[in-house]
C-alpha cells in the first residue's frame, strides 16, 4: 500500500484542487494520502466524501506554522486525525490573518517594482485560502518578468540572502503552543521536514513537550538526516511518517505524488496510534487507582 501523507491542494500554496489531487493519487496508483494544507482545515471533509468516491484513502491533516525565535528558525508540525479539528479553527485563523497581513505588503512591494496589480494576484490565487509568494510570482509571470515560478526572479523577491527582498515574515505561534493545540485537538503531532529548517537542536524539546513523530522521509531530508531521524525516532519510540510534499506547479523543485511515501507498517502505527494511547491511559489510570486502594489499606 502507498501512502503520500503531505500534499498540498490549492487552498493554500499547491496548484491542484482537492478532486484533481484525488484523481492523481488514482492514477498513480496511491491508495492513501493525506490533505495538509498550511494552516488550513477546509479540505478535510470534502477530501474524505471525494476520496471515498475514487478509492483512495484519505487522511485529514494540516500543516501548521510556527517560529523558534530561540534558534531564529521557521517549524513546522504536521498534524493528523485530530479527533476534535475545530478546536484548532482559531490557531489556524489567527496564522491565517497575519500571513494575509504580510503577503498583502509584499503585493504592495513588488507593485512598486513591476507593473502588477492586486487583482491580478488574487486572480492567481483564486481558490486559496489565502496569498502566497506563488501568486505573486504566478502573476509576474502572467506579465512577462518571469517564466517560473522558482528561479532568479524569486530569489531576488523571497530570499533572506538577497539584499533586494522584499521579504514581511508573519507572527507565528510557538512550536509548544502548535503541540499543545494539537493535542487539545486529540490530533497527532508531527515534526515537519526536519532537514528543510534545520530543526534537529529542537527536537528533544519538542519530544519533552509529547511530539508524537517525526516525517523521516522527505525530499529535503538528506540521506544522512534519514538516517539520523530514524535512528532518533525509535530511541524516543516515534511514529515515522514520509510523504512528497506535494505543491504540483507550485513546488521548488520537481518532485511528483507518491515520490516519497510512508512505509506500510509506519501507516499501521500512525492509524492506530490514537487507540494505543488510550489504552495506555486507561492501564495507567487502573494502576495508580490500584496503587491508591492498597496504600489505603
Amino acid at each position: 500500500m502507498s501512502a503520500d501523507l503531505h500534499c498540498h491542494t490549492r487552498l493554500s500554496d499547491g496548484s491542484l484542487g482537492i478532486e484533481e489531487l484525488i484523481l492523481l493519487a488514482q492514477r498513480s496508483g496511491i491508495d492513501t494520502i493525506a490533505i495538509t494544507d498550511h494552516d488550513c482545515l477546509a479540505g478535510t471533509v470534502r477530501g474524505k466524501i471525494i476520496g471515498e468516491r475514487h478509492g483512495v484513502n484519505v487522511i485529514p491533516g494540516v500543516e501548521l506554522s510556527a517560529y523558534d525565535t530561540e534558534h531564529d528558525k521557521r517549524v513546522h508540525i504536521l498534524c493528523y486525525l485530530a479527533e476534535n479539528p475545530d478546536r484548532l479553527e482559531g490557531l489556524c485563523k489567527k496564522t491565517s490573518l497575519s500571513r494575509r497581513k504580510a503577503s498583502q505588503l509584499m503585493m504592495v512591494k513588488t507593485a512598486q517594482r513591476y507593473p502588477i496589480w492586486s487583482d491580478l494576484v488574487i486572480k492567481c490565487a483564486a481558490g486559496s485560502t489565502n496569498i502566497y509568494k506563488q501568486h505573486i510570482m504566478h502573476a509576474l509571470m502572467e506579465c512577462g518578468y518571469t517564466t517560473s515560478i522558482f528561479g532568479d526572479l524569486y530569489d531576488e523577491l523571497f530570499s533572506s540572502k538577497s539584499p533586494d527582498n522584499i521579504l514581511v515574515t508573519p507572527s507565528f505561534p510557538t512550536p509548544i503552543e502548535v503541540l499543545d493545540a494539537i493535542h487539545e485537538a486529540g490530533g497527532i503531532a508531527i515534526l515537519a521536514h526536519p532537514g528543510f529548517y534545520d530543526n534537529f537542536d529542537i527536537i528533544d524539546e519538542l519530544i519533552e513537550h509529547e511530539l508524537d513523530g517525526i516525517e523521516v522521509w522527505h525530499p529535503e531530508n538528506s540521506e544522512e538526516q534519514t538516517e539520523e531521524l530514524i535512528k532518533i525516532a525509535k530511541k524516543h519510540n516515534l511514529l515515522m511518517t514520509g510523504g512528497s510534499d506535494f505543491h504540483g506547479a507550485y513546488s521548488a523543485k520537481v518532485t511528483h505524488l507518491g515520490e516519497y511515501v510512508t512505509p506500510d507498517e509506519n501507516l499501521t502505527a500512525l492509524l492506530g496510534y490514537q487507540a494505543k494511547q488510550r489504552r495506555a491511559r486507561k492501564k495507567a489510570a487502573k494502576e495508580a487507582a490500584a496503587a491508591q486502594e492498597n496504600a489505603a489499606d
